[in-house]
């Protein structure tokens, strides 16, 4: 294997054999983002010679590993991306892009990709809204979250503000 991070703990994702694809989907959504690394399966693995094994890439700065190492493990929510979205517009694209193609919308926020990743796309507003000072605002914003699936940050404004 060529891997070789470059932070002392780096998330590793396991794939069936989607790593090449998911991870050039990710480095094209995120800004900041690249490919460091593909490595390959060699002669006498358990995966046809010359498939990609392992691609180790960067998002905004923070690195992942993705593995294609069969269908044996599955990704599931216990695991999640979480992206602090600056506005509305920021959440609206991740939203729409990692929904596309076969992603499927959870609640508070949370959705999971084609490829079995889940993510939170939470807007920097809600960490103000559910902070404030006066617990009466930070609750409904809460309750107003909780209703949600895709968050609106004028809707959390909203029910803030009573």
């Amino acid at each position: 294997m060529n891997i070789q991070p470059s932070h002392k703990v780096t998330p590793f994702l396991w794939f069936d054999s989607q790593a090449e694809t998911a991870a050039r989907f990710y480095t094209e959504l995120v800004p900041n983002s690249r490919i460091n690394d593909i490595a390959y399966w060699g002669k006498g693995a358990r995966f046809p010679e010359g498939t990609v094994m392992s691609v180790t890439f960067e998002l905004d700065g923070q690195q992942f590993i993705a593995l294609n190492a069969g269908p044996h493990y599955q990704l599931n929510p216990a695991f999640s991306l979480f992206v602090s979205c600056d506005d509305q517009t920021e959440v609206d694209r991740y939203w729409d892009a990692l929904l596309a193609d076969g992603g499927v919308p959870n609640q508070c926020g949370w959705l999971t990709d084609r490829f079995g990743v889940t993510w939170q796309i939470v807007p920097k507003a809600l960490g103000r809204l559910l902070s404030d000072p006066e617990p009466e605002r930070a609750g409904r914003a809460m309750q107003a979250m909780l209703g949600m699936v895709k968050l609106d940050v004028a809707a959390l404004e909203k029910a803030a503000d009573g």
